[in-house]
């Protein structure tokens, strides 16, 4: 992995996401006793509703930004969302209500929607070999595991100097410098893509192209398994450890560092996995684990009485085999979103799955903690795994054994003369994606027609 940092375009990216999660993670403890600080009690409920307010932002603004993405420089817009987060971020020490925590995390996390999917549609055209590209979404997804564990303990260090209003200063700070790294180098410029129809069809496109290639289907199937597993991971650790296991409050970082010791773990060796294997032949059976998983943890809170010893390690192994899974999983959906979509269509494109994918959050999240919280864990534990099996059901049902990227088609309603055609006639064969002249999958590669017949207004395009 270390070699596609001698790229520098993308080690100064890498460097600026690194540097933007530690702030974000510095925000994180900030806003939790910013919330006891204004609600007191109630502040489960803020931090709750502010959860909420994420998700919101992020399934609405992702699709309207990768609508228009292809109309702004990618680096201009890159470092202004940086900028308005780090302005939101300084904002945030002083508010003295609820709503506006909600206002300003609705505005940090909206800029975040922006900045994301933009940031990863570049990643690709950056490092246009997908040797590069694997290792770079490895990379990516070790920042995101050593953020979640690196964050909480340099944000106890300082608050052992600083009071926790400084946090957002640093939070501020890592923005800042994310954008003065982005700023620092020069990235593609975007390619406006060629669209039909009004605004409503740019913003429709992301999840259009999702719902009509079969293998985006899948991965939408298999965000939900990690949806589904993840929200009892997030939502339930503290709950199993602290009530059901009656372990100390110190118990609670172990086990979320188990599962992100897990992830690391598979991080790390995904580059010589996907050398050797397929995304579909590692992802599936990653997501068999994850429901296997979670049905076992929910056998176990279901039978095994409160005095089992074996039941702290069980769980401690548990999470650490989910986040492996669940790494195997998220780790290679780069690969599939670039391997669909062409290079004008990638920021559409991610900001759909960024949209998509939190959209399976917003269902999972309150489902573990209403479930959690009332008939119990084993209960919560028992409806997430039957979430993830009916995803992972899905994604193995819609997913070809033979997927292959460029299709035999043809194009019965374009003039020989057409360019897409170059000279070949109707019928021919490339790297098949959604686009203006091919807005259906072909019907033979999904296996229900006998002939590669779907031009516009075909069996498909």
């Amino acid at each position: 992995m270390p070699s596609v940092l001698r790229n520098r375009t993308y080690r100064r990216l890498f460097t600026a996401q690194v540097v933007a999660l530690v702030g974000t993670g510095l925000a994180t403890v900030a806003l939790s006793l910013l919330a006891y600080d204004i609600a007191g009690g109630d502040a489960a409920a803020v931090l709750g509703t502010a959860l909420a307010v994420k998700m919101v932002a992020y399934v609405g603004i992702a699709p309207l930004a990768g609508a228009f993405a292809d109309r702004v420089p990618r680096r201009a817009l890159l470092v202004s969302m940086d900028l308005v987060r780090a302005c939101v971020a300084l904002s945030l020490p002083f508010v003295t209500q609820v709503w506006q925590v909600y206002v300003l995390v609705f505005l940090l996390q909206a800029a975040s929607a922006c900045f994301t999917p933009a940031f990863q549609a570049t990643i690709p055209e950056v490092l246009p070999e997908e040797r590069d590209y694997t290792r770079a979404l490895s990379l990516s997804r070790l920042a995101y595991d050593l953020e979640s564990l690196f964050s909480p303990v340099l944000a106890a260090a300082l608050l052992s100097f600083v009071p926790y209003g400084r946090l957002f200063t640093g939070t501020a700070a890592g923005f800042a410098a994310s954008a003065v790294l982005v700023a620092s180098v020069l990235l593609p410029a975007p390619r406006p893509a060629p669209r039909e129809g009004g605004a409503y069809a740019k913003i429709a496109f992301g999840a259009r192209l999702f719902l009509a290639t079969p293998r985006l289907r899948a991965l939408l199937a298999l965000d939900l398994v990690v949806a589904a597993v993840g929200a009892l991971v997030l939502v339930g650790t503290v709950g199993l450890v602290r009530d059901t296991l009656g372990r100390p409050a110190g118990d609670v970082p172990l086990a979320l560092g188990a599962y992100g010791a897990g992830s690391m773990a598979v991080a790390l060796s995904l580059p010589r996995l996907l050398d050797r294997l397929d995304d579909r032949a590692l992802m599936l059976p990653a997501a068999g684990v994850l429901t296997g998983t979670l049905a076992v943890v929910a056998l176990g809170l279901a039978t095994a009485g409160p005095g089992a010893a074996w039941r702290w390690p069980a769980l401690l192994a548990a999470w650490a085999l989910t986040g492996a899974a669940t790494s195997a999983v998220l780790t290679p959906g780069g690969r599939l979103v670039r391997r669909s979509a062409g290079t004008p269509d990638l920021p559409a494109a991610f900001a759909a799955r960024f949209s998509l994918t939190h959209a399976c959050w917003l269902l999972t999240y309150p489902l573990a903690g209403v479930l959690a919280a009332g008939p119990g864990p084993a209960v919560a534990a028992g409806a997430l795994t039957a979430v993830a099996l009916a995803g992972t059901w899905a994604a193995v049902r819609l997913w070809p054994r033979e997927d292959p990227a460029a299709l035999d088609h043809v194009h019965p309603e374009l003039p020989r003369d057409h360019p897409h055609l170059a000279g070949l006639g109707p019928g021919h064969r490339h790297d098949f994606h959604i686009d203006v002249l091919h807005p259906r999958w072909p019907a033979t590669a999904r296996g229900t027609a006998s002939g590669p017949v779907y031009g516009r207004g075909a069996a498909g395009s």
